[in-house]
């Protein structure tokens, strides 16, 4: 695991670091087509996160084109559609408009207190039937006289923007090259008053706006492309020139734990803080203790700027108001321990942290819903999730929490974004961030609210956590396939590491690299075990669903049956699957939040089989921990269920080593012949596969079993010896 996510860079102070390069390939440009040419430099400015992060900003081009109705010649805005990113989109992420169409909104338009309405005409507008919904910053780009035009968010721009004398401060740097425009929130209204610029300004090229970015023209791709880098490079040279011996944030006021006490931190604290957050639907977090997050976190200023809230919108609308500040003692978890102390003083200032932890969450939420109360208008949508999304700790680092791991991570790079704007502001001016009376009309926007709506229903496992172990074999994968495809981040653990990279990488090419992580875990070693959740939490936040799956099989008669043999049965198949319960118990009971166990054991916990006594005792010994653990955990909603397979050959590797050819000497069989003899020995009649027992998994993890637990469900297309009693 690591601690950043691999897509996304580590991001250097605002004004710090190397100059933006600009890597556009005339040669790669000049054999595409104009909507191509505009694809090709979106997704370059969005590669760097110094332009501007996901989601964030649009780019748009007017091209001409033939109208497939009268094969006329007209002018077609694309522009980038609602809710996509400039970096990764496609071709078909652009919503595309006739232009003369969106000139004429213009004798629609009844003012400012009407501009939301106008949203509702962009439909009518749209050309070629592209189902791509057009975005509320459509009027910015299409009002502006010029063919290509970049609105994009970087941190030493929006550093300036976010100044108090921003507008000074724009003039001294760029002259009349750049003009400015005080914050207004996007829509038809901005749109015009671009427009009215560009007119007033015929030699300008580009426009800051208030708290808000940049926006930029061309004639060309190239051209537009070109110019949005220089005039960003210029603001980086600036700043750093500027901003040169200068401590960022008035200076450290604490030391930076180290990474493994860092780690150790946030493994301890996020389940609470999930569970805290969690009680109405589950949420991963993520960690960040990257060098710019963590010159914040240990800096004199960071609570009052923290107070301050983010300027850029984008911004604001990922991570909330304002950040919650936990009460962390980093100098008192700095200390040495001593033969005298029952727990490290690293673990004191964590235990003394938990404790303030629900004082200080309530507290959040009651200045939360004042907000809400000041602010609220007779037709704002009800006050939504009052819990913080950021949580920064003196000494370690940042966390957030959202309903999904992407979102967490992009919350946490949208935060580091602003860390960048304060650390320019704030050394060159005075940091403001947006009026609150603003930031709150933008989180409640009826238009947002609308967008919200139409959000997809979260999926069965939707921000839920799941750690598997034997995760790399056949039933492991299948049952890491089921529940990532119902929304669930999900952790391997193996102790076969080359084929836990392999089964990993191909999980994460279909489902990404945000809900996949493995980990290579003996579940015999207590300490492996223990290490193995304790980076579960500090990646996802905690676990809520455990499938113990890991597995060995022997074969022989009672007389051969080493000690060695036994032990080892009993190690992996007992003592394992009591070391990950434990653990499981242990994050599920800090959250709160209940929880699943789903042990795969064995027709054999049930029926005896010739030759295997080892093996059997030790799956019927799961069998009956589970249904201790059953009992243990009802109180707290963690519910523990069985599923028992029977002969699943296909893709088990414990059928690839001596097993295989053992169970065939026990039934006088050959080798080739052995499923075709446990499938028809069946009542069905029917070979069971990992996806069965992965069905039935996923089954008993979801909330349709949300009342079952102590249960066995055999999944072995019927076996009458092994029917429950």
């Amino acid at each position: 695991m690591t601690d950043r996510h691999p897509d996304s860079p580590a991001k250097g102070p605002a004004g710090a670091g190397s100059l933006i390069p600009n890597a556009w390939d005339e040669s790669h440009a000049a054999a595409l087509d104009e909507p191509g040419r505009l694809l090709y430099r979106s997704n370059l400015l969005g590669a760097d996160k110094r332009v501007t992060n996901y989601g964030g900003g649009n780019t748009s081009a007017k091209v001409q084109t033939p109208d497939p109705l009268t094969g006329e010649v007209v002018t077609v805005l694309w522009v980038k559609g609602s809710g996509g990113d400039i970096g990764s989109m496609q071709r078909d992420g652009f919503a595309t408009l006739y232009q003369d169409k969106l000139d004429a909104l213009k004798g629609l338009y009844r003012g400012e207190a009407h501009e939301d309405e106008m949203v509702g005409y962009l439909p009518h507008c749209t050309f070629n039937l592209n189902t791509r919904a057009a975005s509320i910053d459509t009027p910015l780009h299409a009002y502006v006289p010029h063919v290509h035009v970049d609105h994009v968010h970087p941190d030493a721009i929006i550093a300036i923007a976010a100044a108090k004398d921003g507008e000074a401060l724009t003039r001294e740097i760029f002259g009349e090259d750049i003009g400015w425009l005080p914050w207004k929130r996007p829509g038809y209204e901005l749109g015009l008053w671009l427009e009215a610029f560009c007119r007033d300004n015929p030699n300008a090229r580009g426009v800051i706006l208030g708290s808000h970015g940049l926006f930029t023209w061309a004639e060309t791709a190239q051209d537009c492309h070109a110019l949005t880098l220089e005039i960003i490079n210029k603001a980086i040279s600036w700043l750093a020139e500027r901003t040169a011996g200068t401590p960022a944030f008035g200076g450290e006021s604490v030391a930076p734990l180290g990474v493994d006490e860092r780690r150790h931190v946030a493994s301890r604290m996020m389940p609470v803080i999930r569970g805290l957050v969690g009680q109405q639907r589950k949420k991963p977090g993520h960690f960040d203790d990257s060098d710019t997050v963590l010159e914040f976190v240990c800096a004199r200023d960071m609570p009052a700027l923290a107070a301050l809230g983010t300027s850029c919108p984008d911004h604001f609308l990922r991570t909330k108001i304002r950040p919650l500040i936990v009460e962390f003692d980093a100098e008192l978890a700095k200390g040495k321990a001593t033969e005298d102390d029952k727990a490290a003083p690293i673990d004191t200032a964590i235990d003394n942290a938990l404790a303030r932890l629900p004082e200080v969450v309530a507290a959040y939420r009651d200045d939360y819903a004042a907000y809400y109360e000041r602010c609220k208008h007779d037709n704002s949508p009800p006050m939504r999730d009052p819990n913080a999304v950021v949580w920064l700790i003196p000494g370690v680092g940042m966390l957030t929490f959202a309903n999904d791991k992407a979102t967490a991570r992009v919350s946490a790079e949208f935060y580091t974004n602003a860390i960048n704007v304060m650390r320019g502001s704030s050394a060159v001016s005075t940091y403001q961030g947006l009026p609150e009376q603003e930031a709150f009309d933008i989180e409640y926007w009826l238009l947002e609210e609308a967008k919200l709506q139409r959000m997809p229903k979260p999926k069965s496992l939707a921000g839920q956590i799941a750690l598997i172990t034997g995760g790399a074999g056949g039933i492991g994968s299948a049952t890491a396939e089921r529940m990532l495809t119902e929304g669930a981040c999900v952790v391997l653990a193996d102790i076969d590491a080359q084929l836990l990279e392999s089964t990993c990488a191909n999980l994460t090419e279909r489902h990404g690299k945000d809900v996949v992580r493995s980990v290579v875990m003996d579940v015999t070693n207590e300490n492996a075990v223990v290490a193995a959740f304790a980076e579960a939490a500090r990646h996802y936040g905690g676990i809520d669903i455990l499938v113990s799956n890991a597995g060995i099989a022997s074969s022989a008669p009672i007389e051969d049956t080493t000690v060695a043999l036994w032990d080892l049965n009993m190690d992996v198949l007992s003592k394992g699957y009591f070391l990950v319960s434990r653990e499981a118990f242990r994050q599920m009971k800090q959250q709160q939040t209940g929880g699943a166990i789903v042990f795969i054991a064995s027709k054999n916990a049930l029926a005896a089989s010739p030759n295997a006594s080892a093996y059997c005792t030790a799956k019927a010994s799961e069998v009956h921990l589970a249904r201790c653990l059953a009992l243990e955990g009802a109180p707290d909603g963690i519910r523990v269920n069985v599923v028992n397979p029977d002969a699943v050959l296909r893709g088990s590797k414990i059928w690839s080593g001596d097993w295989l050819k053992e169970r065939a000497d026990a039934y006088g069989k050959e080798t080739e012949d052995l499923e075709a003899h446990y499938r028809d020995r069946s009542l069905l009649k029917r070979s069971v596969l990992p996806e069965d027992i992965a069905e039935a998994t996923y089954f008993l993890a979801s909330e349709a079993a949300a009342k079952s637990t102590g249960n066995i469900l055999n999944v072995d297309a019927g076996n009458v010896q092994a029917f429950t009693r």
